[in-house]
């Protein structure tokens, strides 16, 4: 598996493993940590979490699971988030949903995820989503404390844009190690917002979300998801693939950003594939029929 280094100390495996929908795959922590040890067998030691993911429940669910074998922890890269307070049951008193960025609630949580995933540190904490109301004297503040505590090893964002990574950048002593990003031939708006091109000059390596749409290329939903899944069937006959998500991945793997894009599979044949995608070299014109079906028009 290509080895991805994003500081000195760190690095990503290419693909990386998305824990979000663990509650749907229905496993207990025995099988949770067969899977988890079976995705490791193909190389892929990075795993991406957050506090609200399954209403607040997956990163104690691995927790549990890594609790029946603690030695594995070593040997993975643990990504996980903050900083959105969904509307949840567990917390009635909230009114609405919004993004908290408070020196003390980004400690706070960080904490909390390291007891749901019984650890002593995070590889790397996200902020999940840029808030309007981001003091970025806090979110210093609350980093260097858990660096200086040994709590967190790196820091990045998420569904950032490049302003908003240039704003918070300007007041960090280290540099921001990821954008997570949703990145998919379905979703290409960081193309054409200056996001990528903003990855490609500071050379910060985004992870990439939703790489199959949330379902849409597997099962076109709409006139476009279609468009783009008939070029991927054309693709995937042409280098000889049966599955056009290996297309799919090989196109996000293709981009000079040097994206990694995370698998949220529950099925260990779906994840084999996307790691398959790595012996894939789409030609320039291969990727640019994708790019422009998803467009919809030819490019100029």
């Amino acid at each position: 598996m290509e080895k991805v280094k994003l500081a000195n100390g760190l690095e990503f495996s290419r693909i990386i493993h998305g824990q979000m929908r663990i509650l749907d795959w229905k496993m207990n922590s025995q099988e949770l940590l067969a899977f988890i040890e079976q995705i490791m067998e193909l190389g892929i030691d990075t795993f991406d979490n957050a506090d609200i993911y399954g209403n607040y429940t997956c990163e104690g669910l691995v927790g549990d699971a890594l609790a029946l074998k603690p030695e594995l922890r070593k040997q993975m890269t643990i990504v996980t988030k903050c900083g959105i307070n969904i509307l949840s049951n567990k917390f009635p008193q909230k009114k609405i949903q919004y993004y908290d960025y408070r020196a003390e609630y980004i400690i706070q949580e960080a904490e909390n995820s390291l007891r749901n995933l019984r650890t002593d540190y995070l590889d790397v904490l996200l902020l999940h989503r840029p808030s309007d109301i981001l003091n970025p004297h806090e979110v210093a503040e609350a980093f260097g404390k858990l660096r200086r505590e040994g709590k967190v090893r790196y820091f990045g964002v998420s569904n950032f844009l490049s302003h908003d990574v240039s704003a918070l950048q300007a007041y960090l002593d280290e540099k921001l190690v990821t954008n997570q990003i949703e990145i998919s031939p379905y979703r290409i708006i960081h193309f054409e917002n200056g996001n990528m091109n903003y990855c490609v000059e500071k050379n910060l390596k985004p992870m990439a979300y939703c790489p199959i749409a949330d379902g849409r290329l597997a099962k076109p939903t709409d006139e476009k998801s279609e468009r783009i899944v008939k070029v991927l069937h054309e693709i995937a006959e042409e280098l000889g693939v049966p599955e056009t998500d290996s297309v799919i991945y090989a196109w996000l793997l293709k981009h000079p950003s040097v994206i990694m894009p995370i698998n949220g599979s529950g099925k260990i044949e779906r994840i084999r594939r996307s790691v398959e995608a790595m012996k894939l070299d789409l030609t320039v014109e291969q990727w640019s029929r994708i790019f422009v079906a998803s467009r919809g028009v030819a490019l100029p």
